[in-house]
């Protein structure tokens, strides 16, 4: 079966490089930009922008190829790389960076952006998404982060007044939601719905109580899971399931809001993606920061873009695109279209994304998070480290082993890999 799937990608993988254009137009360089841009209607969007970059330079045309979402995406990437057929451009998560430099495949970026107008209106935070081993590998393409959003109404009933700020206040305003609302004996609304699974999900969604514990991931570059900080963290999201006050999402589904917006739980970690669905709805719905333990805390989502190697002419022409995704122009646009937060602090701070702010002033719970939001780690076995985590997260929380055991046997694991 495992020889059945290389032989499928790599057919496909053929396919993807017969699609991508050539050059057999004289005077125009034609380039690849593989992606999995979604949902539709931001792919549209994305489709949009694309064509007046196209419309705009005669000399160069970009053609965007759908490959999939992330986990379709890596066996693809892998395969296009070793078969010496890469894309031009390749939008994906950032956590990719060190096994794409351990495969010699990108091209580092410094040299153009340290030369570059566009360098001094990234958004700060951002470069830590860029950066590894003192190289810039990648630039973003959107950004956003996770917040807590909630039910002002429910918080009302439960004569709820101030957000809670710190982890302790947090655990306070989930016990009073915390209620039986018919009064049959039984709890049919919690306070808080925490993500259950191994997978990215909910690795991003609580790396930010391990950051606000001082925990990390790392010890000199590192995997390194077993420190007080991520204990605690791991001890904490236990301590609300076991009291009661949060319930656990159904496996690998943590990103739904069936229970959000039906009531059963009011709170969710969640982010500003899913200000569409929810004002669809018509529920109501507002959000604050994560609170803190040690120091506040937020972990940067979103994706950026990596420029492979290639000849001078298509990199030349793959950093005339790059040039035109950092800009105001670009970035305005796609945040007014999408949600997504812009990277360009000139687009941030434009007048027809503030007046989109002020439309919907959920938004700046995000833009706030910005000022002390990570990345995840970069190295180049980022996955397995990741999914060591989700995994100590889940036994420590279905109280298969307390959340020391738990990560001392994902650390490990890491080690034996």
């Amino acid at each position: 079966m495992n020889l059945v799937k290389i032989i499928l990608t790599l057919m496909l993988v053929v396919c993807l490089s017969g699609c991508q254009g050539n050059n057999s137009t004289p005077g125009v360089t034609k380039i690849t930009f593989w992606h999995g841009i979604n949902p539709p209607e931001n792919r549209d969007v994305f489709e949009q922008l694309l064509a007046e970059f196209n419309n705009n330079h005669t000399d160069i045309q970009v053609e965007a190829i759908y490959i999939g979402q992330p986990d379709q995406q890596l066996p693809k990437i892998i395969s296009a790389v070793v078969g010496n057929q890469p894309p031009d451009l390749l939008w994906y998560v950032p956590q990719l960076t060190g096994k794409l430099v351990e495969l010699g495949a990108i091209k580092p970026l410094e040299s153009w952006l340290e030369t570059s107008s566009l360098q001094p209106e990234i958004i700060p935070t951002m470069f830590s998404t860029m950066e590894l081993d003192d190289h810039l590998w990648s630039i973003p393409f959107a950004t956003n982060n996770a917040a807590i959003f909630y039910r002002p109404s429910l918080f009302a009933q439960a004569g709820i007044t101030k957000l809670p700020e710190t982890w302790s206040e947090l655990k306070e305003v989930a016990t009073k939601l915390t209620k039986d609302v018919d009064n049959d004996g039984k709890i049919d609304q919690h306070g808080l719905l925490l993500p259950l699974g191994t997978g990215e999900w909910t690795v991003f969604t609580w790396l930010p109580f391990i950051y606000s514990a001082d925990g990390d991931l790392l010890v000199d570059n590192q995997p390194q899971l077993v420190n007080p900080g991520t204990i605690k963290a791991l001890e904490f999201g236990k301590e609300l399931i076991d009291s009661g006050v949060a319930i656990l999402s159904p496996p690998e589904r943590g990103y739904e809001l069936d229970q959000f917006i039906s009531g059963k739980v009011a709170m969710q970690i969640t982010g500003p993606w899913t200000l569409g669905q929810l004002n669809q709805i018509g529920i109501d719905y507002d959000a604050f920061t994560i609170p803190k333990l040690a120091t506040k805390a937020a972990v940067l989502g979103g994706e950026n873009v990596f420029l492979f190697k290639t000849n001078s002419t298509r990199e030349a022409a793959a950093i005339k695109f790059l040039e035109y995704i950092l800009s105001a122009e670009f970035q305005t646009k796609w945040a007014l279209g999408t949600g997504y937060l812009p990277i360009n602090s000139q687009a941030e701070q434009s007048e027809s994304y503030q007046a989109f702010v002020n439309e919907n002033p959920i938004l700046k719970v995000f833009i706030t998070q910005m000022d002390w939001a990570r990345s995840r780690p970069l190295i180049s076995n980022y996955t397995i480290l990741s999914e060591n985590l989700g995994r100590a997260i889940e036994s420590s929380w279905l109280g298969k082993s307390s959340p020391t055991a738990s990560l001392e046997a994902s650390q490990k694991r890491l080690e034996g890999s």
